[in-house]
This record gives C-alpha cells, structure tokens and sequence, in this order.
C-alpha cells in the first residue's frame, strides 16, 4: 500500500440534521453517520472528476464498501450543521482506505474550532460490477485519486 502524501488535506461536505436523521432521543441516529460519510465520499469523488455511474459504464467495475470502523464521541441533534471530511489515507491495487470525521460546525461569530462528533476509517474495495469479484482499480483511475 502507498500512503497518500497529505492525508490531513480533507475533502469537506456539508450536511444540515432533519428530523429523518433523528432518533427517538432527539439525536442522530448512529447508522446516519454511515450514510453522511457515504455522501462524502461520493462528492470527494466527483470533486476529483469521478462520477460513479459514469466510471461504472466505462470501466465496468465499481467501489463497494469492505470494512467500516467508527467511533462515536459525540451526539449531532436536530438542525445542527456538520462538516463531513474524507481523506485518502492509503491505496492498494484493489482498495482504497478513507479517513471520515463528521465535525460540528462552530457557531458563526465564534473562534471556535469544529468539534468532532463521530471518525472512522472506511476500506472501499474495486469489484467487477458484473461478477462483485475483486479486481485492480485501473491505473488511470488511481492516478486520479492519489496526489
């Protein structure tokens, strides 16, 4: 695996809380945060010029999801605004390791810092989308995706 050469450089996505998000309590329901690192992940992608469904059609093979490690370390809650990083960490010739934190976003007016809520570290792994068997990321793809 190569390491990325500035992994603290982050892709950064905005996400608003609903009540969708909520669970009973009033907080983010814990799997969410799954849902808003996806998010991320995507728009890093795109950001980089890689559209999923196009890369799809043109190469015939696709990302999924292998591993997901999270910590939680606090609650977002109705309304909060959240600043969603995603950052490559290492690559593979198969796989990619992303680095996620979904941060509260400061009050405006204030010198404070984004609070983290909740890190993980998500392995994303290239398959044949025909078949889902593992395959090489083509290298012109991790030519894109690596600095």
């Amino acid at each position: 695996m190569t390491k990325a050469s500035n992994p603290t450089m982050a892709f950064e996505f905005p996400i608003r809380i609903y009540w969708e998000d909520t669970d009973a309590g009033g907080i983010v329901f814990y799997a969410n945060y799954l849902k808003f690192f996806e998010r991320a992940r995507t728009e890093w992608l795109r950001s980089l010029g890689v559209g999923q469904q196009r890369l799809r059609e043109q190469t015939g093979g696709m990302f999924v999801v292998t591993d997901a490690q999270l910590r939680y370390h606090r609650p977002a809650r109705l309304d909060d605004e959240l600043i969603v990083t995603a950052a490559l960490q290492s690559s593979g010739r198969a796989s990619l390791t992303i680095v996620q934190q979904a941060l509260l976003k400061p009050e405006q007016m204030t010198d404070q810092p984004p609070t983290l809520l909740t890190e993980g570290t998500i392995r994303i792994g290239w398959v044949d989308a025909a078949t889902m068997r593992p395959a090489r990321i083509p290298s012109t793809l991790l030519e894109q995706l690596t600095p």
